[in-house]
Formats: C-alpha cells, sequence, structure tokens
C-alpha cells in the first residue's frame, strides 16, 4: 500500500461539477490500494471575494484578522470535498491545517512552518478515511491562526509528504504537466517528461506559475517524489526530481517570464566603499526583494546603477531611496514601470557556449530593446517592455528548438495558489 499526497488548486474544485470530478479521482486512487492525504486551496475566486469584501469595510485591515478571514476559504473547501466524497459512498474526514499538526512562525500573511506533526492525520487514515487537509494555512505554538502566502497549498501539500514520508506528492492543476513555457502564450509548448529539481526551482522563481518556488524548495531538500498533472484528464504528468534525463541536442528547457517589473536608477552617486551595502540594506528592512543589480561606469567619482524590484514595490523603494538621502546623497532616482523579465533555463546551458547569444539575437530581430541582463550556469534572463512579451517568448521558443507539432492541454484557468 502506497501514501500518496494530492494536491488540487481551485480552479479543480471551483464548481459543484469539478467538485466530483475531484472526488472520483481520489476514490479511484483509493480503491487502487493507496491511502490518500489531500489538500485543497479555495475555491475558485472565494480569496479574491474574501479580500474585497474586507476592503470595502476597512482598507488596512489587521493582518490577524486578514488570516482569520482568508483561511475560510480552504475551510469551505475540505468540507464540500469530504461531503462529496462521503456522498458517493465512501469515507473521507476533513482537517483544517492546525488540526492536521502543521504549526508555524508568529508571522501573519506569510508565515513559515516549522514543523508538522501528522498524528490525526495518520489515525484518520487508520480508520479509511481519506483525509482532506486545508492548504494555506497553519498554527503558532500560541494558538495563533496565520496562513502561509503565495504557493501555500503547494508547499502544504510537499511538507505533508515529507513529514508522512509519503511515496509521491502529485500536483493537480488546469495543465498536464510543467511545459516548457507557459501553453496559454505558445500553443505548441513542449510537455516535459521530467525535469530537475534546479531546473524547476529556476522556472518557479523567475515566472513559471505552475509550481511555487516554496514548494520545490521542500521537494529538494526533502527529496519528495513529485508529480505535476491535470485534474481534468488521466494524462501522465512531469516528474520533478533530483536529476532528470537530458534529451538530445535540446539545451534550454524552459521559457519563464514575470510580468511584474519595474526598474529602478539611480544616477550620480558617489563612488564610495560601502554605498551598494547602505542602500539596498535599506531596502531590506523594508521587506523590498531586489533582483538584477547593473552598475554602469565611474564618471568624475560618480556611478550610476540600476535594479529591478517587484511592480508592487516600485513606489515604496522610491520613497526608501528618497528618505535615505542623507546617507547616500545621489543627483537623481527614478523608475520604469511596464517591463518584464523573460528567461531561459536549462542544465546543459553552462557546458554549450553561444546559448544567451542566440537569446539576444532572437530578440534584437524582432526590433526589442534589452534593458537589463542577469546570467547564472542554468539561466539567462533579460528585462524588456510589457508590450513585447508574448511575440520574444515564441521568438525565443522557436530559436531554441522546443516547438512541436501537438498543442498543450489547459483545462481551466490558472490556479492562484
Amino acid at each position: 500500500m502506497s501514501l500518496i499526497v494530492m494536491k488540487f488548486g481551485g480552479s479543480s474544485v471551483g464548481t459543484p461539477e469539478r467538485m466530483q470530478r475531484v472526488a472520483k479521482r481520489i476514490i479511484e486512487r483509493q480503491q487502487e490500494g493507496n491511502d490518500i492525504v489531500v489538500v485543497v486551496s479555495a475555491m475558485g475566486d472565494t480569496t479574491d471575494d474574501l479580500i474585497d469584501q474586507s476592503k470595502q469595510l476597512n482598507p488596512n485591515p489587521p493582518a490577524r484578522e486578514m488570516d482569520m478571514l482568508l483561511t475560510v476559504g480552504e475551510q469551505i473547501s475540505i468540507a464540500l470535498l469530504s461531503m462529496t466524497i462521503n456522498q458517493l459512498g465512501h469515507r473521507a474526514v476533513s482537517f483544517t491545517g492546525w488540526q492536521a499538526g502543521i504549526r508555524t512562525e508568529a508571522v501573519h500573511g506569510k508565515a513559515k512552518m516549522t514543523n508538522i506533526q501528522p498524528e490525526r492525520v495518520f489515525k484518520a487514515l487508520e480508520q479509511g478515511n481519506a483525509v482532506i487537509i486545508a492548504g494555506f494555512q497553519g498554527m503558532t505554538e500560541d494558538g495563533e491562526i496565520t496562513t502561509l502566502g503565495r504557493g501555500g497549498s503547494d508547499t502544504t501539500a510537499v511538507a505533508m509528504a515529507a513529514a508522512m514520508n509519503a511515496d509521491v506528492c502529485e500536483i493537480y492543476t488546469d495543465v498536464d504537466g510543467v511545459y516548457s513555457t507557459d501553453p496559454r502564450v505558445v500553443k505548441n509548448a513542449r510537455k516535459l517528461n521530467e525535469i530537475s529539481y534546479d531546473e524547476m526551482l529556476e522556472l518557479a522563481n523567475l515566472g513559471a506559475a505552475v509550481l511555487h518556488p516554496r514548494a520545490v524548495e521542500y521537494a529538494k531538500h526533502y527529496n519528495v517524489k513529485l508529480v505535476v498533472r491535470s485534474s481534468f484528464t488521466q494524462n501522465e504528468g512531469t516528474s520533478v526530481k533530483e536529476e532528470a534525463v537530458m534529451e538530445q541536442g535540446v539545451v534550454v528547457r524552459g521559457i519563464a517570464f514575470d510580468k511584474n517589473v519595474a526598474r529602478i536608477s539611480i544616477l550620480g552617486v558617489e563612488d564610495v566603499p560601502g554605498v551598494l551595502a547602505n542602500v539596498f540594506g535599506a531596502l531590506a528592512v523594508k521587506g523590498i526583494d531586489v533582483d538584477i543589480i547593473v552598475q554602469s561606469g565611474v564618471q568624475d567619482g560618480k556611478a550610476d546603477f540600476s535594479f529591478t524590484v517587484s511592480g508592487d514595490d516600485k513606489d515604496k523603494a522610491i520613497a526608501v531611496i528618497e528618505g535615505n538621502r542623507g546617507s547616500v546623497p545621489f543627483r537623481e532616482a527614478t523608475s520604469e514601470a511596464d517591463l518584464v523579465k523573460v528567461s531561459i533555463v536549462g542544465a546543459g546551458m553552462v557546458s554549450n557556449p553561444g546559448v544567451a547569444a542566440k537569446m539576444f539575437a532572437a530578440i534584437s530581430s524582432l526590433g526589442v530593446s534589452i534593458k537589463m541582463v542577469s546570467t547564472s550556469e542554468i539561466k539567462c534572463s533579460c528585462v524588456i517592455s510589457s508590450e513585447s512579451l508574448n511575440e520574444v517568448v515564441r521568438a525565443l521558443h522557436t530559436a531554441y528548438g522546443l516547438d512541436t507539432a501537438e498543442q498543450a492541454f489547459v483545462g481551466g484557468p490558472q490556479d492562484r495558489r
């Protein structure tokens, strides 16, 4: 008998019909002789609706109360799914995150799990139940309800699989695996049979929405066998594991993009030691993540440098920099929005020269300017204007030989967490 953890996102359980389809999929896996633990997200747009309601009453609600509110979405899902399974003549029991033993740090909105005590889950399995667990949530040692932030349900599923030593963790979504790029943009994207943790982590960090980076990190750290597959078909999915077989001649495995990018430029900064530490230290204190950093040449003892942040953090970053003028004098600070970051990823890039050059050539052939570049052993990223995104992704996909004759399957709206 195998222990399988199955995770279903919001679009997979977004309607009564889809809820029944998921329930039947769970029962099928049970009837194969498996113990089943299921992690579920809130149905459809439930979370967005709750956020909208809260803003109508309080534009700046306390973080604790937002966690109390948002965890309701997952609780609705688990109760309805458990009811559906029972109606179909099989046993299931639902648990909130804290009932399942998930403990977190005392941070509201984006807490990290500290440990999992799944004894109650094991006991329910021994009694013949499928166990349905609310994703995205946990509880502190002091009994405060917390949420885990974006990707929280993916992370919950992988963490439960690790804590329970599950045989596999299956992430069900609206596409039937990991593709070479978003199949909504490139209809003939290539489905990958398998991909390494490192490649998947790069793709997830660079904007690929099929898995959240924290979930991949957990899987890599605890060596959890991870499979991404569709909740709408019976197709084989994509295995994410330590080492993946590389296809002959395929150097770039995937193309990811981040649509929410802004560039900040600080001009005329004194070229003295400690300037960058001062600027980026001040941004870190305010919780602003910085991505690509580029410094230009020094002229008359002054330097210019630029960096990217999330588009949501643009105004906040400018305010921090302006407020730091006393410590780091500069001539001018500017910002640019409506940018995207396009990235190519592949473990074979490190041993194949000319991969980045092909990327630059493909982009320039479209008459698109590259504003910033960042590279590592297995990825190359370019910041460009947002209006060119789709045609650049398609051009890169073709340039690296990733196009296929088949059309990718997309079963529904994209899951949010």
